[in-house]
C-alpha cells in the first residue's frame, strides 16, 4: 500500500529589499469596519516612512471586498495569512485599534525574520493600546521583536529608529528608569509586605475567573502552577453560570443597588433607543449582575473575582463594568446571601479584575491586603494606558478604561460620576460607565507580567491630577468620552520609557493619602512581591526609605 507523505505550504522566497507588513484586528466586525480608515491611513504613513528608504513594502493581504478592510480577524485566518509571508523577511505588525493577539501569535512564533511592532500614539483610536497588549503577549511568548510609535511617522525620533531597525533588525530604548529591587532597609513597611506574603502563601487566596481569555489577551492569562506558587489559586468558572444567576436575582433586589447610588448623588443620563441609548432595564440587568458576581464569589470563598464579558456576555446581556466599578469599592450597595441571613463582604471591597486579567488579579489582591492593613482605601482601577500629551513641562497621561472605576477614585465620588451609555459599536447590548474624572492626589501604579514563565513586577509613583474642565472636555472627546479617566503624571517615567517597557496593554492604580503614605505602601508592596518569588522592579523616582541610594548605584552596574 502507498500513500502520500503530507508536506508543509512552502513559503515564498525573500526578496531583498523588501518589507511585509501585517494588520491584526478585532474579532468583532463592527470594530474592524470603524477602525479600517484609521488604519489604512495610518499604514499608508508607515508605508511613506519605509519607502523613503528605498525599500518596498508588501502587504500580507489584500483588503477584502466583502468586509471593506484588510485586518486579520480570526486565528485561522491569521494562520493563512502568513503562510505567504516569507519567514525571513523584515516584518512590520502595524496597529491603529484594538486587536487580538491570538490572530497572530502562530505566525509570529515561527517567524524568522526581524520584527518590528508599530502603533498610531493618538486618543481617538487604541492602536497604542492594541501595541502594548501585543507586545506583552510576544515577551510571554519568548518571541523577539522591537517597538515603535508615532503621532505621524514624520518625526526624526521615529525615522532615525525606523532607519535602525531596518538596517540592523533591532531598536534599543532608554531604560534606565527601570531598577531592580535593592535590599530594603528594616521597615514597618517592608515588615508588612512580608507577613502579608507568608500569610498569603500559607493561607492561600482563590480568585474567580468567568471564562479566561478576553479579548485575545493572550499576555492576561497565568497558568496555575505559576500562580499556585504564590498560594493563589484558581476557581474557572463559566459566564453562562453568572447569567444564570442573575435570572434569578429579583427586580426589587437589582433597584435596590440602582437607589443607593443615586442616593449618593450618581446620575444617570437615560433615553428610550435600546440600540443607542441607555435605558432602565439595561441598568436592571447591571444591577443583578452585580448581586449575582457577589453571591456566587460568595459561593466558592473567592478572594478576587473577573468577568471577561468580551466575548460571550456582550451577545446576551449589558456591558459589565458598572458592576465591576462597584466591586472595587468597600462603599459599595449591600448585597445579602439568598436566604437574607448574611451581607456578603461586609464594608469590603471584592477585588474585581476588569477583562478577566490575572496580572491585575494577582496585583489587585496583594494591594488589597496590603492597603487593608494599612487601613487605607484598597480601591483599585484597572486602566488602559489609552494616551497623553505634555502640559506645562509634564507628560500628562490619559489613563481610560471601559466604565469600570469604583467611586471612591471618583473625584466628588458617586456625585461626581454619570452613567453614560456605552458605544454600540462595541457594546451592542449598551449598559451603564461610570463616567468620571479621577480624583487628584497620589498613586503608586504597577503591573504583574510574565516573561519566560517568570513572574515580573513593574512598580512606580505618580500623581492624579485636576485639570480644568475644559481640557478634560477635550481629552474625554480625542478618547472616549462614555469612559471614565484619570490625568496621571508619572514620577521619574517619560512617555517613550513607559511605552518601551511596559509588558500590558492595563495598568493597576491605587491611591493613598499623600505622597509619605504612598512611598510607604509602595515598599510593602514591592517587599511583598518579593518575599513571594516574583522580580520586583522599580521604575523612576522612587522613594524607598533609605534605599534611594541603593536603587541610583544599581541603575549603574
Amino acid at each position: 500500500m502507498t500513500s502520500t507523505l503530507p508536506t508543509p505550504v512552502k513559503r515564498p522566497a525573500y526578496e531583498p529589499g523588501t518589507v511585509h507588513l501585517v494588520a491584526s484586528g478585532d474579532l468583532r466586525e463592527s470594530a474592524n469596519t470603524a477602525t479600517w480608515p484609521t488604519q489604512a491611513d495610518m499604514e499608508a504613513r508607515v508605508t511613506a516612512a519605509v519607502e523613503a528608504t528605498g525599500r518596498r513594502v508588501v502587504r500580507a493581504l489584500p483588503v477584502d471586498p466583502a468586509t471593506g478592510h484588510g485586518l486579520i480577524s480570526s486565528q485561522r485566518m491569521g494562520i493563512e495569512v502568513f503562510k505567504g509571508i516569507p519567514s525571513d523577511a523584515p516584518l512590520v505588525v502595524a496597529i491603529a485599534g484594538w486587536q487580538y493577539s491570538h490572530h497572530v501569535l502562530a505566525g509570529l512564533r515561527d517567524h524568522r525574520g526581524p520584527i518590528l511592532t508599530v502603533a498610531n500614539f493618538v486618543g481617538d483610536w487604541p492602536g497604542l493600546v492594541g501595541l502594548l497588549g501585543l507586545n506583552a503577549g510576544m515577551t510571554k511568548a519568548g518571541i523577539g521583536y522591537s517597538t515603535l510609535w508615532s503621532v505621524d511617522f514624520t518625526d526624526e525620533w521615529f525615522t532615525s529608529r525606523l532607519a535602525t531597525w531596518l538596517e540592523e533588525g533591532t531598536v534599543q530604548h532608554d531604560l534606565s528608569h527601570v531598577h531592580d529591587l535593592p535590599a530594603l532597609p528594616p521597615s514597618h513597611a517592608r515588615d508588612l509586605g512580608r507577613a502579608v506574603a507568608s500569610v498569603l502563601r500559607t493561607d492561600k487566596a482563590i480568585i474567580g475567573v468567568f471564562d479566561e481569555v478576553c479579548m485575545g489577551m493572550y499576555n492576561a492569562v497565568f497558568d496555575d502552577e505559576i500562580v499556585n506558587a504564590l498560594g493563589i489559586y484558581k476557581e474557572r468558572l463559566s459566564q453562562s453560570a453568572l447569567w444564570a444567576e442573575m435570572q434569578r436575582v429579583p427586580d426589587a433586589e437589582a433597584d435596590a443597588v440602582r437607589a443607593f447610588v443615586e442616593d449618593r448623588g450618581f446620575t444617570f443620563r437615560f433615553g428610550t433607543d435600546e440600540a443607542t441609548e441607555l435605558t432602565e432595564a439595561q441598568v436592571r440587568w447591571q444591577c443583578k449582575m452585580y448581586v449575582a458576581a457577589l453571591r456566587i464569589a460568595d459561593d466558592f470563598g473567592l478572594d478576587a473575582v473577573g468577568i471577561q464579558y468580551q466575548q460571550g456576555l456582550k451577545d446576551i446581556c449589558p456591558a459589565s463594568d458598572f458592576a465591576e466599578g462597584l466591586l472595587n469599592d468597600p462603599d459599595r450597595p449591600a448585597v445579602t446571601s439568598r436566604d437574607g441571613s448574611r451581607v456578603l463582604f461586609e464594608g469590603k471591597a471584592l477585588p474585581h479584575f476588569n477583562e478577566a486579567d490575572e496580572g491585575v488579579a494577582v496585583d489587585a489582591l496583594v494591594t488589597n491586603r496590603i492597603w487593608d492593613a494599612m487601613g487605607l482605601d484598597p480601591s483599585t482601577t484597572l486602566h488602559d494606558i489609552r494616551w497623553g500629551e505634555e502640559l506645562d513641562g509634564d507628560f500628562t497621561w490619559v489613563f481610560e478604561i471601559s466604565g469600570s472605576i469604583p467611586p471612591s477614585h471618583v473625584d466628588g465620588g458617586y456625585a461626581g460620576a454619570e452613567g453614560w451609555r456605552q458605544d454600540p459599536v462595541f457594546f451592542p447590548l449598551g449598559g451603564s460607565t461610570i463616567r468620571a474624572v479621577s480624583k487628584p492626589g497620589e498613586i503608586v501604579w504597577s503591573r504583574v507580567w510574565l516573561d519566560d514563565g517568570v513572574l515580573n513586577v513593574d512598580l512606580g509613583r505618580g500623581t492624579a491630577v485636576r485639570l480644568s474642565d475644559a481640557e478634560s472636555d477635550r481629552r474625554w472627546a480625542a478618547t472616549n468620552p462614555e469612559w471614565p479617566m484619570m490625568h496621571a503624571v508619572l514620577h521619574g517615567v517619560s512617555r517613550d520609557q513607559l511605552m518601551a517597557r511596559h509588558r500590558a496593554n492595563h495598568l493597576c492604580v491605587v491611591y493613598a493619602p499623600d505622597a509619605v503614605t504612598a512611598d510607604e505602601a509602595l515598599v510593602a508592596k514591592a517587599a511583598a512581591f518579593d518575599a513571594l518569588g516574583v522580580r520586583v522592579h522599580v521604575c523612576g523616582d522612587v522613594d524607598l526609605t533609605g534605599a534611594t541610594a541603593a536603587v541610583a548605584a544599581a541603575a549603574t552596574r
